[in-house]
């Protein structure tokens, strides 16, 4: 169910940007998406109905459809979003040679995040690998079935690994986890001793990629469609006879942010598509931050203009409003715009 207006579809391009099955894939998923009980709250049957979702067959569908979850849910795109990843760095994989056996019917999550104090390496013996350490952030880690991890197999390189996590030398932690958006997605340490692993690719093949950047703007999608709601609930206020200049004032300034982000997102898969290789992580980053900010100006300009009577009267928007606040924090802010700075003063800076 979604908590405001009917959404239109597609949300995020144009119907005419996407192939007719595509389109349909999406409308099937967002169907199942839409019967499913509670979809964002209960996370075990949020992720039941997450497990069963394919890998769309293009780049767009994917953002589509991660966007129009998150106009549902945000914690329902959450859940979504690194399945999605890890399906999609298989299927990477598989294409460059490296295909591993997986059970169809696995549920996944990526953990790449690094911590101080905390340090996950990998031992080969005798062909076999085993992961031993612990691993931060780690989504989900103790409902999911398995997990694409990177490890560290040297002091200056790291690996990408398959693991199951139902193994017995896989330990989830419950916590500590008190954030109050994004609740019930708990993001944790797991402690490793011994867990053999597979091989998915070589030292630094996580990074180099080019679906690296690819997944990185999926992220981005769900910021962008989580905070479509918001925008809802702005209009309505802007439309009440008590508005004045001022509400219509919010609402333009949440609409002009998310059509700035939506026309990136778009160029974005435009230019992913077409295969050109070269300064995939500048652009990658550049659409994060464009969306991650036009998120925290919606964020403001829905409190500002609603006040605080739908952030503690309003269970939905009070939660939407939270789980975007912990989501969107996954861009760096600042260090991000560093990272562009420096890729454009070396050069890197082709619009």
């Amino acid at each position: 169910m979604t908590d405001g207006s009917p959404l239109p579809f597609p949300l995020l391009f144009s119907s005419d940007s996407l192939d007719d099955a595509a389109l349909d894939g999406v409308r099937e998923v967002l169907r199942a998406a839409d019967a499913t009980h509670a979809l964002g709250r209960h996370i075990t049957a949020t992720m039941e109905w997450a497990s069963g979702v394919r890998l769309p067959s293009t780049l767009a569908a994917r953002w589509e459809l991660l966007a129009s979850v998150a106009a549902r849910d945000v914690a329902a795109a959450r859940v979504l979003e690194p399945h999605l990843d890890a399906l999609s760095i298989l299927d990477e994989a598989a294409s460059a040679g490296l295909e591993i056996a997986v059970d169809p019917d696995a549920t996944w999550g990526v953990f790449a995040a690094e911590g101080a104090g905390m340090r996950l390496e990998a031992r080969n013996d005798g062909g076999t690998w085993t992961l031993h350490g612990t691993k931060p952030w780690c989504s989900l880690a103790a409902h999911l079935s398995h997990a694409l991890v990177t490890a560290w197999v040297d002091d200056d390189r790291r690996q990408l690994f398959a693991v199951d996590l139902r193994d017995p030398a896989v330990t989830a932690r419950p916590g500590p986890w008190h954030a109050r958006g994004l609740a019930q997605v708990v993001s944790a340490p797991i402690d490793v001793d011994g867990a053999v692993a597979l091989p998915v690719g070589d030292p630094g093949w996580y990074l180099r990629r080019p679906g690296f950047a690819h997944g990185g703007v999926g992220v981005a999608a769900c910021w962008w469609g989580g905070a479509i709601p918001l925008r809802t609930a702005l209009r309505d206020a802007a439309r009440s006879e008590r508005a004045d200049q001022v509400a219509a004032m919010h609402l333009g300034r949440a609409h002009v942010a998310l059509w700035a982000a939506r026309a990136a997102l778009v160029e974005t898969a435009d230019v992913f598509a077409a295969g050109d290789a070269a300064g995939q992580g500048l652009r990658a980053a550049r659409a994060r931050t464009v969306v991650a900010d036009a998120v925290e100006t919606v964020i403001a300009s829905s409190a500002h203009a609603l006040g605080p009577l739908p952030l503690t009267a309003d269970e939905s928007h009070a939660r939407r409003v939270a789980d975007l606040q912990v989501y969107v924090r996954q861009h760096h802010a600042e260090r991000d715009l560093a990272r562009i700075g420096a890729d454009v003063a070396a050069g890197d800076g082709a619009w």
